[in-house]
């Protein structure tokens, strides 16, 4: 029996050293596990950070606080449309983001937080206009439930716009009327930042964007 108990200690001890030859790097609590996962993720958050920003409208874009490397990284990722060459910039992306320092990215991820915000509230704004206005021109009684929520709004012009927004769908002109009561139902309500008064002027400009983008 004890030949066999030094036997196994001895073995043990023979092993211990190899554990540390696989992987000597540690963190303070004796555990090198959490700090790799904590790198890689860090390294991914980066990554995605730099992918949303060459994701942002031009607009958006410029209004970001990024250094100049990583802004013609970002640009230059916007502009090219091949998807290996596109793959391998948006890899650059990340290592330039990898590269800068803890108050740049937090200022990055702040800008990008404040934009993303606003731009959903803008965007609920918007289906809100764009709802209220289809109940005025379904409803006769839309009416004089929105004037009773907002007594500022001329009811007079209101139902003038209702009226001829109406007409106008029904002769199959173009909706000059039906964009007017978009206005009209935004200046009344106080939004108004909520955007173009359907989707056609916003897609345009994106458009506009991609294809200075690709010049």
């Amino acid at each position: 029996m004890p030949a066999r108990y030094n036997t196994a200690m001895t073995r043990k001890t023979r092993n211990q050293p190899m554990e540390s030859v696989v992987d000597p790097v540690v963190d303070e609590n004796g555990y090198d596990r959490p700090s790799k996962s904590q790198i890689k993720r860090e390294m991914l958050a980066l990554q995605e950070l730099g992918e949303a920003l060459v994701a942002l409208p031009k607009d958006a874009l410029k209004r970001m606080p990024m250094p100049e490397k990583l802004d013609e990284a970002v640009r230059e990722a916007r502009r090219i449309t091949d998807h290996e060459g596109k793959r391998r910039q948006l890899q650059y992306v990340g290592r330039v983001m990898r590269s800068l320092g803890e108050h740049e990215t937090a200022a990055l991820r702040a800008a990008l937080d404040t934009y993303n915000g606003a731009n959903r509230a803008q965007t609920a704004r918007l289906h809100w206009i764009e709802r209220t206005r289809e109940q005025l021109l379904a409803e006769d009684s839309a009416l004089t439930d929105f004037i009773r929520q907002h007594p500022d709004a001329d009811p007079q012009e209101g139902r003038t716009l209702i009226r001829n927004a109406r007409k106008e769908a029904q002769l199959g002109k173009p909706p000059r009327y039906f964009r007017e009561l978009f206005r009209w139902i935004r200046d009344a309500s106080g939004h108004e930042e909520a955007g173009p008064a359907d989707g056609t002027d916003e897609a345009d400009e994106d458009e506009d964007d991609d294809d200075e983008d690709r010049a």
